[in-house]
């Protein structure tokens, strides 16, 4: 989620000289947002067997790092309007980078102390405290590019950033496949056995990294402060508003958390222990070629208490299905709240603050809040994807795939988000545009080859992922129709990542993965077209609109929950409608802001 606005600005005939040793070691931070994020994709299904936990509980996962991401960007607005100081830019982009990685290796040592008690609940919180570090990453680095060169030629560094961030998305679940499962395979009921050890040294790793970049940045003359003393613009209401959304959103997950330790639940887990010792009683293992057979003879041969227990254990699954229905009903419906309380949230602002600019600060321009709303739903429908997959791919109909063998596919969706970043910063670089007709072409290809070979280095068989190109040169088609115009980009790629959901929902086997994987293609130049939409004609609003939409990543906590919850009710497969509706908000998005800004006189393609 590393990538901004593609600054339009004048042409300078003295161009400031880039920093390249500083540009050098900022672009690592960029790589471990990417390398955690997309790593999560793998740890959601490996936690979901090992905790023995539902869809929705192991997608708390992105709750905790995503929401992480809202908490740390929203009390930075708050301080800073507030008391008219730009915290970041008081600290110096250098010395907020510094104290971010601080903070994520004091998350790193959380998970690494709770790994070790094996508490699911630690773990969660050692992954908000590394979002938290990653949102203080994220507030000062964006700028901190610019900074480091002329900004005539900012975008080109944060494009350079973009790349690399897809670059740690892509390894990241190959590496943390390899950390957590090395080259074996397991069923559910093996990973449940696992030594978390290797989780351990993973994070242990990773931590010392962050201390290591940190100490990199602090003591390197080549990197310079950063510092920006300028005031922050006081939007009282706007920050009210939020207080208010926020405070709503917690209310409503609280129930569905509360939910998991109600009586319904005790008693449902009470059955699932007394139809498991039942079970056990049977000689011959369920699932077993001769289960049946031997089931038939008992029943033939009437041996005592046979039936008995067997109506017993309908009995208690007819009971649990009793329970469980209408209490995942419940929690759907708090999930839902939640999210309409977002989404009426920032409707009514946009309404109202269009009409009464006074106090709203950046939220005045309705092309900003409905971008708001555009980066919660895009990062929200990608982490959903993402996380979801796993679930999907353990489906017979979709291969049975267990958590130890999802790897290939899970790095082939991220890595689709780094087929088409690549090729859309290729605008970025000062080249006659037959050459980038040229690249454009050869590039996403180039890209693809890469993810490949990357997952086949893993260990991975990658054979099933041959035909896959057939959607890169879908891509690539879209590319050259859109031409690099950010409203028409936008409401094409999510026009495409419509039509790939819904022949997903419609389709089986491959085809319906294919078309899954495809959306990492559809998303990837999303966030930079909406940032541009979004910021267009704010003026010397533009940084607090900048943070406000930063503040959206929110979106990656809340939707992607709400899917698995989803999941658990209606299936893997039909839970992706999901997508289908994010998208078409998407698409619907680019147009109409198009228009908004046509109307306004804004230029901005």
């Amino acid at each position: 989620m590393s990538e901004t606005l593609d600054t339009i600005t004048p042409e300078k005939t003295d161009l400031k000289k880039t920093n390249n040793g500083a540009l050098a070691t900022l672009t690592l931070v960029f790589f471990f947002w990417g390398f955690i994020a997309a790593g999560n994709s793998v740890f959601i299904p490996f936690c979901r067997d090992y905790f023995n936990l539902d869809q929705f509980q192991s997608q708390l996962i992105d709750y905790a790092f995503y929401g992480a991401y809202y908490i740390g960007a929203l009390l930075l607005f708050i301080f800073g309007s507030s008391t008219g100081r730009d915290l970041v830019g008081n600290w110096g982009y250098k010395k907020s980078i510094v104290f971010g990685l601080i903070f994520s290796a004091l998350g790193a040592a959380a998970m690494i102390i709770s790994v070790s008690n094996n508490q699911f609940t630690g773990m969660l919180f050692g992954l908000f405290v590394v979002g938290l570090g990653f949102s203080l990453q994220q507030t000062a680095a964006n700028p901190f590019m610019i900074s480091l060169g002329d900004e005539s030629t900012g975008s080109s560094r944060i494009n350079l950033g973009g790349g690399i961030n897809s670059l740690g998305t892509t390894i990241g679940p190959l590496v943390v496949a390899l950390a957590l499962f090395g080259t074996a395979t397991y069923s559910s009921e093996e990973i449940a056995t696992l030594d978390l050890w290797k989780i351990i040294v993973l994070y242990t790793g990773v931590g010392a990294l962050f201390l290591f970049i940190a100490a990199l940045f602090w003591f390197s003359k080549s990197v310079p402060d950063g510092k920006n003393l300028g005031k922050q613009e006081p939007a009282k209401k706007a920050m009210v508003s939020l207080l208010v959304i926020t405070g709503l959103v917690i209310a409503c997950f609280s129930p569905v958390f509360s939910s998991y330790s109600s009586d319904e639940v005790k008693q449902i887990e009470a059955n699932e222990s007394e139809i498991a010792a039942l079970n056990a009683e049977f000689a011959v293992p369920e699932g077993s070629e001769d289960y049946n057979i031997e089931r038939a003879i008992r029943a033939v041969q009437g041996i005592d208490s046979f039936k008995a227990k067997e109506e017993k254990i309908q009995e208690l699954e007819k009971e649990n299905t009793s329970l469980l229905k209408p209490l995942e009903e419940w929690r759907m419906l708090w999930l839902s709240a939640a999210l309409l309380v977002i989404l009426i949230g920032l409707l009514s602002i946009t309404k109202v603050a269009s009409r009464v600019k006074d106090g709203w600060g950046a939220m005045q321009y309705p092309q900003l809040t409905l971008g708001m709303l555009a980066i919660f739903t895009y990062v929200g429908v990608e982490v959903a994807i993402g996380s979801n997959l796993g679930e999907l791919l353990g489906q017979k109909e979709f291969g049975g795939y267990g958590s130890s063998e999802i790897a290939p596919f899970v790095a082939m969706f991220w890595g689709s988000l780094m087929i088409g970043r690549w090729a859309g910063a290729i605008n970025a670089f000062n080249i006659s545009r037959q050459t980038k007709l040229i690249l454009r072409f050869f590039v996403p290809l180039i890209a693809f080859g890469v993810v490949l070979g990357l997952t086949a280095l893993a260990g991975h068989d990658v054979q099933m992922l041959y035909w896959y190109i057939v959607c890169v040169f879908v891509q690539i088609g879209a590319f050259f129709l859109t031409d690099d115009k950010p409203a028409l980009t936008l409401g094409v790629f999510g026009a495409l990542a419509l039509i790939a959901m819904i022949v997903g929902l419609t389709s089986t086997g491959i085809v319906t993965i294919y078309a899954f994987l495809s959306a990492g293609l559809f998303c990837s130049i999303m966030w930079p077209c909406i940032f541009s939409l979004s910021l267009a004609g704010l003026g010397k609003y533009q940084t607090q609109g900048s943070a406000f939409l930063v503040m959206m990543i929110l979106g990656g906590g809340i939707i992607a929950p709400i899917q698995g919850k989803l999941m658990d009710i209606v299936g893997a497969q039909g839970s992706f409608i999901v997508g289908a509706v994010c998208f078409s908000y998407l698409a619907i998005f680019a147009f109409a802001v198009k228009r908004m800004l046509q109307k306004r006189g804004v230029n901005f393609e």
